[in-house]
């Protein structure tokens, strides 16, 4: 299988387990998945299910206790710097212009050119972040924050992006626009895009494929093939078809939810 046709990721048969004190705790169990050439994919799952421990082992920032990561058809099990990352909260450098934040990616991996500066202030405008490339973090909102981090992820050199719950902290309106955003500089630029969230419809309108995973320790319950086409509008979520899968994974979600304080309690009786 040669770059072009390998998947950008390939997850095979991932686990991981963590000691806490003199007990083990199970996280990920026997996870495989795909993100292909350019696809869009998402990951939902109950809260501590082991979402970003499974970025973690993506980054090689841990390492699993089996299974493989592959891109673009080579192992990187445990190797760093392959994949682009966002977190939940923007990590802006406060000393750093927005420009140069933007740059940060590119910066580590040698100096960066008049050619990348020029585009990375093109990308600003598009992002509707002109005027501020000389603007400090705390002068910009959360919405704009999040524009500059997710920016930085698209312009660095990796082709995988791995967004960890990235619009998880904006109020539900500057949400809604960020999703709008994304979906427009997604279809723009194609890059291949693991998005880890809790919030069903958001999976929906942005994914090609959702994988839905148990309570921890996290297996992949489902994989689900998102039927509508592209471009997609914020219009679809109103289409019956759309309701129908946001109820039924709605439903296995609370399953999970359920199973997974369930499990809790019984930890704390014990």
């Amino acid at each position: 299988m040669n770059k072009k046709t390998a998947p950008a990721l390939e997850i095979v048969s991932v686990s991981k387990s963590f000691k806490e004190k003199r007990r083990t705790l199970p996280v990920l169990s026997d996870i495989s998945l795909t993100v292909g050439q350019g696809e869009f994919v998402s990951i939902i799952g109950p809260s501590g299910s082991g979402k970003s421990t499974l970025l973690h082992v993506i980054g090689g920032l841990t390492r699993p206790d089996a299974g493989t990561v592959r891109m673009n058809g080579a192992e990187v099990t445990g190797q760093q710097g392959h994949i682009s990352y966002m977190p939940q909260q923007p990590a802006l450098f406060p000393w750093r212009t927005i420009e140069d934040n933007v740059l940060l990616a590119q910066e580590v991996h040698g100096p960066v050119s008049r050619e990348a500066r020029e585009d990375a202030r093109r990308w600003l405008a598009k992002v509707g972040l002109a005027g501020f490339e000389k603007a400090h973090p705390h002068t910009l909102s959360g919405g704009m924050q999040q524009r500059a981090a997710f920016l930085r992820a698209l312009l660095s050199p990796q082709e995988l992006m791995c967004l960890d719950e990235p619009f998880s902290a904006l109020d539900a309106l500057t949400r809604s626009d960020m999703q709008r955003w994304l979906l427009d500089i997604w279809e723009e630029n194609r890059r291949s895009v693991l998005f880890i969230t809790h919030n069903i419809e958001e999976a929906l309108l942005l994914s090609s494929r959702i994988y839905v995973f148990s309570s921890r320790p996290a297996a992949v319950l489902h994989a689900i093939d998102v039927p509508f086409p592209r471009p997609r509008r914020e219009e679809v979520t109103e289409a019956p078809e759309f309701l129908q899968l946001k109820r039924q994974l709605s439903e296995w979600m609370r399953e999970e939810q359920r199973k997974m304080q369930a499990a809790q309690q019984g930890g704390s009786r014990q």
